[in-house]
């Protein structure tokens, strides 16, 4: 067995019925494939239609299970709200809702126009307030218990990072609710939690963040204790996990899966790693004979 392997038993989301935002390509189309492996019944929702309805039927002839294409911009709560009105009457009830919808822009801040700023803030944090709200009321109207929020976040969600600060501040703001909600929400039967997912490679958005052969020059690997990226299915592995029962005392938590990346980078001395041994000895050696002098 090896991290590249399914996790749970196979009925471990039998009677789930899952929203997926942004569920049509990447990362979002791999956890709803292992959601319909598992027994989940699955709606995957973006604006790209055509997109959609291609994955859904894709997925559904490899898993057997039913996939529903249905198109939603997040940043429009009526069209949250009727995408949710379309899943319930399609499945009659949803237990859960993952917020995997994102946008992201790698540029200087000042190079950023407002309007620009503005469309991942709209997409990241506006997009799963959206989704948070339409679900979340529908089920204490309707005093639906164990349902799930499960939101996907980012490590630089606590530390902040240049270059990336329209998603750094939505995703911050994604994980405060994420955390706020866990407990204020609690009592209606609901449990919200997070993954900071590290480097895990897609072709949509990690050719939008480097096009070119900025991936070539950028080895993400090089940044991870682990000295590589992630697999789709150790991510899907979590994902399922934290949506499924087996997790029911799991409860406003946010699981990083990074291979140690973000505290490589937070360690004031990692970079000393780039220091070959022969250096090291001759430092040894420079700290011995200071000591002696002292």
């Amino acid at each position: 067995m090896n991290y590249t392997e399914k996790m749970l038993r196979e009925d471990a989301l039998k009677g789930k019925n899952i929203v997926v935002t942004g569920g049509g390509s990447g990362l979002g189309k791999s956890m709803t494939k292992y959601f319909l492996e598992l027994g989940a019944h699955v709606a995957i929702t973006s604006r790209n239609l055509e997109k959609l309805k291609s994955t859904a039927k894709e997925l559904e002839a490899e898993t057997g299970g039913k996939c529903i294409p249905l198109q939603c911009d997040v940043r429009h709560y009526d069209q949250v709200e009727q995408m949710r009105d379309d899943v319930i009457k399609e499945l009659g009830k949803v237990d859960v809702l993952l917020n995997n919808a994102a946008g992201n822009f790698i540029s200087p801040t000042e190079r950023l126009s407002a309007n620009a700023f503005d469309v991942i803030i709209d997409i990241v944090l506006k997009g799963t307030k959206n989704c948070t709200l339409a679900f979340g009321k529908n089920w204490i109207d309707t005093k639906q218990k164990n349902t799930t929020v499960l939101n996907i976040v980012t490590t630089y969600s606590w530390t902040g990072s240049g270059y990336v600060v329209p998603s750094a501040a939505a995703k911050a703001g994604v994980l405060a609710m994420t955390r706020s909600l866990a407990v204020e929400w609690a009592k209606y039967g609901m449990r919200f939690n997070a993954i900071a997912p590290g480097p895990f490679p897609t072709e949509g958005a990690w050719d939008r963040l480097m096009p070119g052969n900025l991936k070539d020059k950028f080895d993400m690997s090089k940044k991870v204790p682990l000295n590589r990226v992630g697999e789709h299915q150790e991510l899907a592995n979590l994902a399922a996990y934290l949506v499924s029962d087996f997790s029911a005392y799991v409860n406003g938590e946010v699981i990083t899966i990074d291979g140690g990346e973000w505290l490589k980078g937070a360690g004031e001395f990692n970079l000393l790693e780039a220091i070959p041994e022969e250096m090291w000895d001759q430092l040894e050696a420079m700290i011995r004979s200071k000591k002696g002098k002292s």
